[in-house]
């Protein structure tokens, strides 16, 4: 279990993120059309999971904002945008947003990404949505670096993440 803050008050997750050097836990996400992506679809390209509670948060969608910018320039590499949210709710908001060089992924249907990657939150007022937290896998799907966001409303450390990513 992690403990983090949302607004100065204690919530915590079911578990703890992957180890850095462990193989990142299997998924099957929900993309915009409906369809499933699963880790597999993405072995021999560099991910990037930007998770977060819900983009219909301000701090959720400039971290979407910020690595769909970064993302642009990057080689090799995946941008997978990982909440509860409704695909219908993502597309929307990438429309409106012109959001283009991320992946919008869900984990609405059965919650299982959530629990795999030990970020869903077990108590407070966000129970059950995703804990802000970013993991970087390198080509073969193993766990480069991690972020545990400690304070829920802030954003993640882009800088490290994309570090981990060049000196991968």
């Amino acid at each position: 279990m992690a403990t983090v803050t949302l607004k100065g008050n204690p919530i915590n997750t079911i578990g703890t993120l992957p180890k850095a050097g462990s193989k990142a836990p299997a998924f099957s996400l929900t993309k915009g059309d409906l369809s499933n992506a699963h880790l597999d679809d993405y072995k021999g390209v560099k991910v990037v999971l930007n998770i977060f509670p819900s983009v219909d948060t301000g701090t959720c969608a400039q971290s979407v904002r910020q690595f769909n910018k970064e993302a642009a320039e990057l080689e090799n590499t995946k941008v997978l945008c990982v909440s509860k949210d409704l695909p219908f709710a993502q597309g929307r908001f990438c429309g409106a947003e012109g959001i283009e060089n991320v992946e919008m992924l869900s984990d609405f249907k059965d919650g299982n990404f959530g629990k795999a990657y030990g970020l869903e939150f077990s108590d407070g007022p966000l129970q059950s949505l995703h804990s802000r937290a970013v993991v970087v896998l390198n080509e073969e799907g193993k766990v480069i670096y991690t972020e545990q966001v400690a304070e829920t409303v802030d954003e993640p450390n882009y800088k490290s993440a994309l570090e981990a990513l060049m000196d991968a």
